[in-house]
């Protein structure tokens, strides 16, 4: 299995940084936080990209996903969701990442309709399009049948265990949901689904050992802990240290 954990705990600090963590600690990849403020966002320069990808390669580190906020079936016209889409696709093969994450936040109709019309730019570029499971399709079943009905290698899911724990499904049927369509997973420990502040993996309350028994030798497990949305959180820089769970 490999493991990657992502920027979204470490807010603003630089990418060499990161790597610096990544390398000291044995992890395997990074999924890279994408928003105004960070230092990966679509703002970078087509020099500042290949200096990073630069980075990446150098050090055997895999910038595992590009994470968008982007909500692909958010209210509006289409046109700009994947006129931004496009453009996270476009960093994202820049920067050699295999995957950008998207939300759901809307209808089954619209995510479709925009899937679809967005899987052959996403071909062309070589990165696959993941609904994470989450706010509007939180459950496995959920994204699953928007993968489903787009039906293309270009679209699949991303696996939060968190959410779907919260949406009642257990590991085991949320696996058998998605797993046609998993792109990765991302774990987190919770104390209880009334405290969602960030623990050390395998301290709270998640079916962690459970969920990274369905996943396959090979699968891409990535630690994504929400430290920005909860003050109280431990640092996260500290805990890349701990042995991981098996």
């Amino acid at each position: 299995m490999k493991w990657a954990f992502s920027t979204l705990g470490l807010p603003g600090l630089p990418v060499p940084e990161v790597l610096r963590l990544a390398t000291d600690h044995g992890w395997d990849g990074v999924e890279l936080r994408c928003t105004p403020g960070e230092p990966v966002h679509l703002g970078l320069t087509p020099a500042e990209r290949a200096a990073l990808a630069r980075r990446f390669t150098t050090t055997g580190v895999l910038p595992l996903a590009v994470c968008s906020y982007l909500g692909i079936a958010e209210p509006g016209e289409d046109g700009p969701v994947l006129a931004d889409l496009t453009a996270h696709l476009r960093l994202a093969a820049d920067l050699g990442s295999p995957f950008v994450r998207v939300f759901p936040r809307g209808t089954d109709a619209t995510a479709v309709r925009r899937l679809t019309a967005i899987a052959p730019t996403a071909t062309a570029l070589g990165v696959r399009v993941l609904v994470e499971t989450h706010d509007t399709h939180r459950s496995a079943r959920a994204v699953a049948r928007l993968t489903t009905a787009v039906d293309s290698p270009a679209v699949g899911g991303l696996w939060d265990l968190m959410h779907t724990h919260l949406a009642d499904e257990t590991p085991l049927e949320s696996h058998t949901a998605l797993a046609p369509w998993l792109g990765y997973t991302q774990v987190k420990d919770i104390a209880s689904p009334d405290d969602l502040t960030p623990l050390p993996l395998g301290t709270g309350t998640l079916p962690l050992t459970a969920c990274l028994s369905q996943l396959p030798p090979t699968a891409w497990v990535s630690w994504e802990y929400e430290a920005p949305w909860h003050p109280t959180a431990a640092p996260f820089a500290p805990l890349l240290a701990l042995p991981r769970p098996h």
